[in-house]
């Protein structure tokens, strides 16, 4: 797969389901990031950060993501999240939390922005 430089170039190659989740997932983190925090396609794939990484949405279209089907939104640090709600599955790393999602209809957008900011918090800790 050729590097993929822009959103763009990314929601070209991406199937509508997979496109409207990346789009619903992207929204909510940047209406919730505050203006130090940016975004660039890193790994082919919408990256957020801050001092550090703070999440990352990833298409089971774009390899090496280790999901088959729909779009995976992972914390860098959801180690260090409190996830009071059990939102976020740990799978085997250490270290990056993530949720999968198949539909926008199980897109959660309080428990989102609510683990967003933790992650904020968390990166301005660093």
């Amino acid at each position: 797969m050729e590097k993929i430089k822009s959103i763009t170039q990314l929601y070209d190659l991406l199937p509508e389901n997979e496109r409207i989740l990346v789009d619903v997932l992207r929204g909510i983190i940047k209406e919730t990031l505050p203006p130090s925090c940016k975004e660039k396609i890193s790994f082919n794939v919408p990256y957020f950060y801050g001092r550090k990484g703070i999440c990352i949405i990833w298409p089971a279209t774009i390899p090496r993501g280790g999901i088959k089907k729909g779009v995976l939104l992972g914390f860098w640090y959801g180690n260090k999240l409190q996830d009071q709600k059990g939102y976020l599955q740990r799978g085997n790393n250490k270290q990056i939390f993530y949720r999968i999602y198949q539909s926008p209809e199980e897109i959660n957008l309080e428990v989102i922005q609510e683990l967003v900011r933790e992650a904020m918090a968390v990166d301005s800790n660093w």
